[in-house]
């Protein structure tokens, strides 16, 4: 087919096309490869990754599922102007059908940057591809949600965890501290030439330089030097590794920078902007160590590099998701919201990735699972993540809270630091020298923080070195009761950080005892653990809950960080939020039966009212009200939702849960594992039902065109934008998108009250925080 052939036939036979000018399919067209396919050659296959929009331009192909028998069944055929691959590359979902060639065939293949730059800002487009998605769901004779969990089990990167990009060049990440320079250079095409390197400014005099990759390692000494200069020390230190790793500031893409203190204002990573840079400033009081020195590596790296993103990614975000019951201190409720006292929680990279490489190795999808990470370096802390979100975590409004660490003290009784200012007159600064670098594993043993010295000397029957090992692996195991309580459960337990993969003892005593939780190590496994790649399981065969120790690498997380952060700005820059108002609605409090359920309630047989639609198609209020019941006392009249669903759920507020006397999580509807259960009284009866009570996450109803049109995808989370008497920003909002949405925003009533905002306001997205 000619090139003129060629255009003319996506002008006339593809939908997709049939909106735009001929100079605009010759410019897209232009951007796109064709490819040959021959017949039974796989032009998708389930599991990967969506990186194109594909156009049938001569030949058949079929789209077909593969249920778990291994029979195949083909739900779509598909021929010259059709397209395929919409899905995954428009929803971030894995690809859940394969798209097999029927004889030999040519496909234009669309480029995920192409599809966004030139074909989502046309409405007619957006409105064809909405149809398309529509219609694929439809046709799928197998549930959408177990396809999905099949992607997910097929694909080599479900989570895009690697950092493997289209685009080659180098993504360079800084951590700057205060005597010691952590620096990452990673090539996102040559996976295996990770450069990383550490400048030891301790002594004012010299800086040692030490760099590595894989095996191979270097150290010297050499003048200090100003930060001006940092970037030409780091191009010294890759070259001594050889020319292939040689490091030329033209290949970098991006730059990742290390934030200890993004206090309640960042939620996720975020492409530095002058804003941003005023933000981290005013954060310093909560980090004074910290957030100066990092922002004079930010202040660097844009001299050095101004034409390319810098991304902040902030230690604290990834627990924002903390209900205010686990982060608020005992103290006058005051002094939080006027000096901001709280506990943030840090190695939220760390804890985010854990949950990550969790569901990867397990198969399952992050979203039901419910995971303890347990990061134990220089720095220990543990977090509880209940189905991806962090609900605990045992360091606080700084670092120095929590477990006992290798020089840090951990959490004190306040009365404590009271005690040794008043007896000895020791200072703020010589008090936050003692429990940040003499105490710990260092300050209890006399000898050391370093765990393998602690572990040696623990051998030969040093007494305070066994008292120090003990006392750090009692508070581990400590906490992981805790946060099994916390969540309700417990499907992994997760080990990282130095002392986390390299310390069979810690990781053995830590589990010991706690095989009535469903915790049962293999200690065969545990000890001849060896040199870990990138993850490994060390839980017994027949144990309920998955050990799994996953290596830890600070720098390479912040560069992940740093590329999926880009693409999330990426897909926000050029929508104009004005033209996407999102309408606000008020839920309160109401509940979803099951037909044996209704029968219970209203009598055998029984068929629920319907008595005026609400906002989402097919769903309505019924006349119908049932009472709850709880170990406290009852909530009267509450509101019956139909129509029926398979299960029972309760949706109550933050401030019913008191008057009920129960606690349920904050879970997206339908999410009603390991929940608590209640009474409901109705006219003909009651039931109890043993789980099914929740606090509804935030979230937006909306439909494939719409999210199109808006730049995000099913299961991601934004933040979102209300204007009204005063700018309100909300976080932690679950995207959900089905062709049966109507668009509207959800929050509770306790939301709405607290905020004077009413159903019929609007909000607008004005930033994606997670692609989950």
């Amino acid at each position: 087919m000619s090139e003129i052939d060629l255009h003319k036939f996506f002008l006339e036979q593809v939908r997709l096309f049939e909106s735009f000018p001929a100079d605009k399919v010759e410019e897209i067209v232009g951007k796109s490869r064709l490819v040959t396919f021959e017949g039974n050659e796989a032009i998708m296959e389930t599991g990967d990754r969506g990186r194109f929009i594909g156009v049938i331009v001569s030949g058949h192909a079929e789209v077909s599922v593969t249920d778990n028998t291994g029979v195949r069944t083909v739900i779509q055929q598909l021929g010259p102007g059709d397209i395929c691959g919409a899905i995954s590359l428009l929803t971030g979902d894995p690809i859940i059908a394969d798209v097999i060639a029927g004889n030999r065939c040519f496909v234009l293949t669309i480029p995920q940057e192409v599809v966004h730059a030139h074909i989502l800002g046309n409405p007619k487009a957006v409105a064809y591809l909405s149809r398309v998605l529509t219609d694929v769901t439809r046709a799928m004779s197998v549930d959408i949600v177990t396809a999905r969990a099949r992607a997910v089990a097929k694909s080599v990167d479900p989570y895009a965890l690697s950092l493997k990009t289209e685009m080659p060049g180098k993504v360079v990440v800084l951590n700057v501290g205060l005597s010691q320079i952590h620096f990452g250079i990673y090539d996102t095409q040559d996976l295996g030439a990770d450069v990383q390197g550490v400048i030891d400014n301790t002594d004012a005099s010299v800086a040692r330089v030490s760099v590595r990759v894989g095996t191979q390692s270097r150290t010297y000494e050499r003048a200090s030097f100003p930060h001006s200069e940092l970037f030409a020390v780091m191009q010294e230190a890759a070259e001594k590794l050889g020319s292939h790793f040689a490091f030329h500031l033209p290949d970098v893409i991006a730059v990742g920078h290390r934030v200890v203190h993004g206090g309640s204002r960042f939620s996720s990573a975020v492409v530095i902007t002058a804003s941003v840079i005023a933000d981290i400033e005013a954060l310093a009081p909560f980090a004074p160590l910290h957030n100066p020195q990092n922002l004079a590596g930010i202040e660097v790296a844009m001299k050095q590099l101004p034409h390319v993103p810098h991304v902040a990614v902030f230690d604290t975000a990834f627990h924002q998701t903390l209900p205010p019951y686990a982060y608020l201190y005992g103290l006058p409720y005051e002094l939080y919201k006027q000096e901001g006292i709280r506990r943030y929680g840090f190695h939220g990279t760390s804890h985010r990735y854990v949950s990550l490489k969790s569901a990867e190795v397990l198969k399952r999808s992050l979203g039901e699972l419910e995971i303890v990470s347990c990061h134990l370096g220089v720095g220990a802390s543990m977090c509880a993540i209940d189905h991806g979100r962090s609900v605990d975590t045992t360091m606080g409004m700084t670092p120095t809270d929590g477990l006992i660490m290798p020089s840090r003290a951990g959490s004190l009784d306040p009365a404590v630091m009271i005690r040794l200012m008043e007896h000895y007159k020791m200072s703020p600064a010589e008090l936050s020298d003692l429990v940040n670098k003499q105490s710990g594993l260092k300050g209890i043993s006399g000898l050391s923080g370093d765990i393998r010295e602690i572990e040696e000397a623990a051998n030969d029957g040093h007494h305070r070195a066994l008292l120090a090992h003990k006392a750090f692996c009692y508070q581990i195991r400590k906490n992981i009761g805790a946060y099994v309580a916390a969540m309700g459960g417990i499907d992994v337990l997760a080990f990282t950080g130095d002392v986390g993969e390299t310390s069979a003892a810690v990781r053995s005593l830590a589990c010991q005892g706690l095989g009535y939780m469903g915790i049962k190590l293999d200690e065969e496994r545990n000890r001849n653990l060896g040199r870990l790649s990138s993850h490994a399981i060390i839980s017994a065969d027949d144990s309920p809950v998955k050990i799994l120790v996953i290596a830890n690498d600070n720098e390479r997380l912040v560069a992940w960080e740093t590329l999926r952060a880009i693409e999330r700005n990426e897909l926000l820059v050029g929508t104009d939020e004005k033209k996407h108002p999102i309408p606000i609605e008020i839920s309160a409090h109401h509940v979803h039966l099951s037909q044996a359920d209704v029968d219970k309630l209203f009598g055998p047989g029984h068929q629920l009212t319907p008595q005026h639609e609400l906002s989402q198609p097919g769903q309505y209020a019924c006349a119908e009200k049932v009472h709850l019941v709880g170990p406290k006392g009852r909530i009267a009249n509450v509101r019956v939702l139909g129509p029926t669903r398979k299960e029972t759920q309760v949706e109550i507020a933050m401030t019913e849960q008191f008057k009920v006397g129960i606690q349920p999580p904050i879970r997206e509807s339908g999410d009603l594992a390991n929940t608590p259960g209640i009474t409901l009284e109705g006219p003909a009866g009651s039931t109890t039902i043993e789980r099914g009570v929740i606090c509804a996450q935030r979230h937006i109803h909306m439909t494939p065109e719409d999210a199109l049109r808006l730049h995000v995808r099913d299961k991601y989370i934004v933040r979102v934008r209300i204007e009204g008497e005063r700018e309100l920003i909300y976080g932690d909002v679950v995207v959900r998108v089905s062709p049966s949405y109507r668009l509207a925003m959800h929050i509770d009533t306790d939301e709405g009250n607290a905020a004077n905002i009413r159903t019929g306001m609007v909000g607008y997205i004005d930033a994606i925080q997670s692609r989950h």
